[in-house]
């Protein structure tokens, strides 16, 4: 996956590497991970088609989120705001927010996610499915609810009707 450019330390991770998963469906390819930044940061491409909700609304209490949109457009919620972002924005969401996002473009989008510290990164792995497996339909939320609790991901209930 990452090659250490002559034992500088200096990682390069090629177009088309990386460990990935696919999960709600969305694709997450974990280029740096935090055995590559020694637990400091990671850096997972995201790629989401077009109508893909996004996660459930969610929080972490140890783990701080950046978004950089490469390409296409989004809608975060953070909090109490909606933020639309397009190709070039970059939001963060820090640790504790609830949020989540969704692409509401007309093609697919391609963001890169900022993860720090590393950690979380390895739930999209531990959580996902081969990206060319027969997607599991409908996920079995509860054992992605499990395996979320490793990870710091929080999903609260759903406010009462």
């Amino acid at each position: 996956m990452t090659d250490n450019v002559r034992n500088t330390g200096a990682v390069q991770v090629r177009p088309g590497e990386g460990r990935s998963a696919r999960l709600l469906g969305e694709v997450y390819t974990v280029k740096l991970g935090g055995a590559d930044t020694g637990g400091v940061f990671a850096l997972v491409e995201q790629t989401i088609p077009a109508g893909t909700s996004g996660p459930p609304p969610h929080r972490h209490h140890q783990t701080d989120e950046t978004f950089y949109i490469v390409d296409g457009e989004m809608a975060f919620m953070a909090g109490d705001a909606t933020i639309h972002a397009g190709t070039g924005d970059v939001v963060r969401v820090p640790r504790g927010l609830l949020h989540t996002y969704r692409n509401v473009g007309e093609g697919t989008a391609r963001l890169m996610l900022t993860v720090t510290p590393a950690g979380f990164e390895e739930f999209f792995l531990a959580a996902g499915e081969a990206p060319d497996a027969p997607a599991q339909e409908p996920p079995d939320i509860g054992r992605l609810l499990t395996i979320g609790e490793r990870y710091d991901l929080d999903v609260p209930p759903p406010p009462a009707e």
